[in-house]
């Protein structure tokens, strides 16, 4: 009882919590009094939905690349209908299951014997997804001088976002490298305390696309790709609906950086918050100052294109309720299940598939 109880805390009344006092520091500033007041260009917004739209639709063609490299035969079509069906979800209420895990379950359920390789490919197509947030962003802050904009703290997040970028790479040229030690670095790494398990779910997970590096170099271009019509899609919102903007260059780091908070395990409010204080951090393109409570209306705005952009999730729901909902039963009773003390993302599926991990 006291775990749900603070499960709910973590899950739901901290979101609101964090959202409350959000609006509330924005209304301070009259931020939504302005919003009102200021004529909105739609046909800005309707590229923004655009712009996003593409965006997510190409983190689905990434992931056919991904499944594709692992020799599970993968139409675009079915491509989008999963990917659409785990957009919704990752958008559904909680209690739901999650997005990536019901992406993961509908691929097993067509593929019974590529289960390990179905389950490795969302999960390596999330981690290059984040992993690509870094890169931009550090790209981004390198060409545009952010770090010179703002004060001791932007330039002190900028520094910890180059440091990112450089383990990141460094870590998955190491893991895509021939394994000399027979999967005892992966065992050593396991027992790093708190991230172990993770940490070793990731490498056992990449070590599948080992002979297959130049798949996921072309997966995390096409993330670039994402993240760029991403950073463009929240552009064209703030300028849409006001008149001091930053810079459309200053957006390549203010979105991606405000994304990378997604991975905190909130649903909503991590995203909001970062948005908001970056966008006070960093002056328009005429050097103005952006008002507090700006960020968090292109935030809110944002979340409703995503909305928009996850009806046709519900459309392919309206079409597969039968399927779905078994998928969602099965997830639920995997993931409510004790799984062995020798169970990992790989099992034996031959060694095309399961090398050891580097």
């Amino acid at each position: 009882m006291a775990k749900k109880a603070l499960t709910l805390v973590f899950k739901i009344v901290l979101p609101l919590a964090i959202l409350a006092y959000l609006v509330w520091n924005a209304q301070r500033e009259d931020a939504f009094t302005d919003l009102i007041r200021q004529p909105k260009n739609w046909p800005l917004l309707a590229l923004a939905l655009l712009s996003c739209s593409t965006a997510v639709m190409l983190t689905m063609i990434r992931w056919r690349y991904l499944v594709r490299a692992l020799d599970i035969p993968f139409t675009v079509r079915e491509a989008l209908r999963f990917g659409f069906l785990g957009y919704l979800f990752n958008l559904a209420p909680m209690g739901i299951v999650g997005g990536d895990l019901l992406k993961a379950y509908l691929l097993a359920q067509h593929h019974p014997s590529k289960k390990t390789a179905a389950v490795a490919s969302v999960f390596v197509d999330r981690i290059i997804g984040l992993y690509a947030l870094f890169v931009v962003a550090s790209a981004a802050i390198l060409l545009t001088g952010f770090a010179a904009t703002g004060n001791e703290w932007v330039r002190w997040i900028c520094r910890v976002t180059h440091t990112i970028t450089i383990v990141g790479t460094a870590g998955m040229i190491a893991v895509l490298m021939p394994d000399l030690s027979r999967g005892g670095s992966t065992r050593l790494l396991a027992k790093t305390p708190l991230i172990g398990p993770t940490l070793e779910k990731v490498l056992l997970a990449l070590a599948m696309y080992r002979r297959r590096w130049p798949v996921v170099v072309g997966a995390s271009l096409m993330s670039v790709a994402v993240h760029s019509f991403f950073s463009i899609g929240i552009f064209l919102i703030c300028s849409a609906l006001y008149q001091t903007v930053p810079a459309l260059r200053m957006h390549f780091v203010i979105s991606p950086l405000s994304a990378a908070l997604g991975v905190i395990p909130l649903p909503a409010g991590p995203l909001e918050g970062g948005l908001d204080w970056l966008y006070a951090q960093v002056p328009a393109a005429s050097g103005a100052a952006i008002a507090l409570g700006q960020g968090l209306v292109v935030a809110l705005t944002y979340r409703t294109i995503t909305v928009v952009i996850a009806t046709v999730g519900f459309g392919y729901y309206l079409g597969s309720r039968e399927e779905v909902s078994e998928a969602i039963h099965e997830v639920d009773e995997v993931t409510h299940t004790p799984l062995p003390d020798h169970y990992s993302v790989v099992d034996d599926e031959g060694p095309s598939l399961a090398e050891p991990a580097a």
